[in-house]
């Protein structure tokens, strides 16, 4: 056949260490139909400052494959929560083969045609708290190209009717698709008239949505008279593909005719008619995919001598099991992103008769719903058991209904079908299933009621049990309890929930507590952090003492705000919230760099040098509420604003040393026994924050950064400046000048200007 080339790339992104599934990178590609063969390309490679760094450590990159809908991940091994059900998929690890740059290569060969997401992450570190800014970081980009070949013009199998196919020497298979529509219960293809070299030397392989593989439901039609290949419960709404394939070392021309045969589960003793507006024709595409497509209503296209297709009379057997049910829609209610009810018709309460099920379907929008997670709960009437022993079992099962020949059986999977079991009786009454990122389209519900008896179940008789049906989509498990966050994230145009867990709890729904903090541990931490805050009260006695009564007024608020700001920002319950979190984050950061200013400031006693000091003081206030505003994390942001006082302090003790002609300050004793003392335990801080902080060492780290931080503001703060005595009255100017009057209770403002006595105080 002839094949078409696509090529898909996505825009390199940064990688970071998992965490939790918040902390991936996710990406989203979509595989046409039709597809034999999909090659992802996955390029890595590392940045350092902006440009490659060879210097970085090789660390393993994981990346998950899932088709349909995001990979359900959980490369810490932890617990999820209960009633969860994990969907596979497919890991690869990369190794790195150049100093900065690694490729790796994941073929996939007849893929499923659809959604396809790949998530990507480094693996888990130490939790260091690095400085932004302070050193270039090492980045692991990561981008993934994807190279699909897909046939075109594929034959098309028209139901009831037969091909006529002559495989030349040279042709290894011919390769056809047929469409199942809603209500079929089974596909039974076979081949005719099969005429070679060697009997009739082909593999019959058939497959659902995709082209088969070797590893397809396959018949061997040397072993098989007639070679007739069924597919029982098939896929409604989908395109199976049936694979004609010559066996090795043939020669000559095999001819062949092939026929499809669809069974209507609505009407099981009929064959599925051709090309008549029943259910069949109303759910089929209008068209067909291939060159001569037949739309609706048409008749067949005219035939080849290679490819003709006529009519054909093939007899039906009844089977038990296909029979179906009528399916009861549910009403969609859409309140939020990924919080959607289904609602059910006449409910929530169903009766489900002994006789038959009851079946449901739930429809997920593509794309838009896979982010979530879908959630089943049953609960049982136990009143309306009539004392019977009843079990109501739930399968729910994707894109088919899992209808059963067996009435006793409880089970929900076969070999070509997969489900989830349910089940409520009247000891367990209530049941519920979680489905993280589930596959969009149809969930089909089937409910049936079994009493339990000695030789195990068997069908009820005038037993109709009552149970309640609720069935939603939300965005994460249990909204990740009170020790998670849930996030909305967005990877492009995809939108998708993951938890993110606090107070060493983990998995999925943040239910994990196997290194989670105790209560004890969570209020140590809090009282820690908050307590080491009063420290700063010598500072502002020694402030006061001193006259420093700005300076006093900035240790108050930075003491009040940060302790208030560390209760609120606690990771577990401990938690007090006095005002908004970034409000609070706000007013400690920038109390706590107004601190280091009005002490560089006060250090460096500009008043008898600048008459306007208190300028810099109001300077110093925008210039850091600036640098917070733009960036909080940012050192320079904050560093710079500081630098800058320490200059100012450097220039003014520079002019004072020279104008003195003697060191500033003074006297040995102030450097010994405070201003070296004060700026070690201020460089033990910021080296103790900057290189040592970690998640897991926060709580005590950054108490004894408070601790340090106020105690060398007691050391390095100067003393109250003391007043010159050579400095005298200044002697009355004498000769040509002006008086200024001044009433003096006027301008004190102790009496009423308008009964005030004129006693006037003159200066000139």
């Amino acid at each position: 056949g002839l094949f078409v080339t696509d090529y898909f790339t996505r825009t390199p992104r940064k990688l970071s260490p998992f965490r939790s599934f918040a902390s991936i990178e996710l990406f989203h590609f979509h595989i046409p139909e039709d597809t034999v063969i999909a090659v992802w390309n996955l390029i890595t490679f590392k940045e350092q400052g902006g440009t490659f760094g060879d210097q970085c450590p090789d660390r393993s990159i994981t990346v998950y494959f899932r088709s349909g809908a995001p990979s359900v991940i959980n490369p810490l091994h932890t617990h999820f929560p209960r009633d969860t059900a994990v969907p596979g998929s497919f890991a690869l690890t990369l190794t790195w083969t150049l100093p900065n740059r690694t490729t790796g290569v994941f073929n996939v060969t007849s893929p499923l045609p659809g959604d396809w997401f790949l998530a990507a992450h480094l693996p888990k570190d130490e939790g260091k708290i690095s400085v932004k800014g302070l050193y270039e970081e090492c980045q692991y980009l990561f981008q993934p190209q994807l190279i699909v070949q897909r046939l075109v013009n594929i034959a098309v199998l028209y139901p009831g009717h037969v091909t006529e196919q002559n495989m030349a020497p040279h042709n290894r298979s011919c390769l056809y698709k047929v469409f199942v529509p809603s209500y079929t219960s089974r596909v039974l293809v076979e081949v005719l008239r099969c005429r070679g070299a060697e009997g009739c030397p082909l593999w019959l392989r058939v497959r659902a949505k995709a082209p088969p593989l070797h590893n397809s439901t396959t018949l061997d039609c040397r072993e098989h008279t007639p070679c007739q290949l069924a597919q029982d419960l098939p896929f409604w709404q989908h395109w199976y593909y049936v694979l004609v394939e010559k066996h090795p070392g043939v020669p000559g021309t095999v001819s062949f005719q092939v026929t499809v045969q669809l069974t209507d589960c609505s009407r099981p003793s009929l064959a599925r008619p051709p090309f008549l507006p029943s259910s069949a024709s109303m759910n089929m595409p209008h068209s067909f995919g291939s060159a001569g497509g037949l739309a609706l209503g048409d008749s067949p296209p005219p035939t080849s001598p290679n490819d003709t297709k006529h009519p054909v009379s093939i007899p039906v057997t009844s089977h038990t099991g296909e029979r179906c049910w009528p399916v009861r829609p549910t009403l969609r209610n859409e309140l939020d992103t990924f919080s959607v009810h289904f609602y059910i018709f006449f409910g929530p309460n169903v009766s489900v008769p002994p006789d038959r099920p009851a079946v449901f379907v739930i429809n997920l929008l593509p794309v838009l719903d896979s982010g979530g997670v879908l959630n089943l709960e049953l609960r049982l009437n136990v009143s309306s058991l009539c004392g019977e022993n009843v079990t109501v079992f739930g399968c729910l099962n994707h894109e088919v209904p899992l209808t059963s020949s067996d009435n006793t059986s409880v089970t929900c999977e076969t070999e070509s079908l997969a489900g989830f079991l349910l089940s409520v009786n009247a000891t367990a009454s209530l049941s519920r299933l979680r489905i993280p990122y589930p596959q969009t389209g149809s969930w089909y519900l089937s409910l049936r009621s079994l009493c339990a008896t000695e030789h195990g179940f068997e069908p009820c008789t005038n037993v109709t049990a009552e149970v309640y049906l609720r069935a939603y989509l939300s965005p994460c498990i249990n909204d990740c309890g009170i020790y998670g966050q849930c996030k909305l994230l967005r990877t492009n145009n995809y939108l998708y929930a993951a938890c993110e867990c606090k107070a060493g709890w983990n998995g999925w729904g943040c239910t994990d507590n196997a290194e989670a903090f105790s209560y004890g541990f969570q209020l140590l931490s809090t009282l820690l952090l908050c307590l080491s805050n009063v420290m700063f009260v010598p500072p502002v006695a020694i402030a006061v003492r001193s006259h420093y009564l700005l300076e006093a007024a900035v240790y108050i608020f930075t003491m009040f705000f940060s302790t208030f700001y560390h209760a609120c920002d606690q990771p577990g319950i401990v938690v007090f919230c006095i005002m908004e979190y970034d409000v609070l984050q706000f007013c400690d950061f920038l109390g706590s760099l107004m601190s280091v200013w009005v002490t560089v400031i006060a250090m460096a006693r500009l008043q008898p040098i600048v008459k306007q000091a208190s300028v810099l003081y109001l300077l110093g206030a925008m210039l850091l509420s600036m640098a917070l505003q733009m960036d909080r994390h940012g050192l320079w942001n904050l560093l710079g604003p500081s630098l800058f006082a320490l200059g100012i302090m450097a220039v003014a003790w520079t002019a004072r040393t020279i104008r003195r002609r003697h060191c500033y300050p003074p006297t040995w004793k102030r450097w010994a026994f405070y201003l070296c003392p004060g700026a070690l335990i201020a460089a033990a801080a910021v080296l103790l924050y900057a290189f040592v902080e970690t998640e897991e060492n926060y709580f005590y780290i950054h108490s004894i950064w408070h601790l340090l931080i106020a105690g060398s503001v007691g050391f390095l703060l100067p003393p109250r400046a003391k007043p010159s005595r050579r400095l005298g009255p200044l002697p009355r100017r004498k000769g040509c000048g002006y008086q200024l009057c001044v009433n003096e209770q006027e301008e004190l403002g102790l009496v009423d200007p308008a009964v005030a006595s004129i006693n006037s105080i003159c200066t000139s």
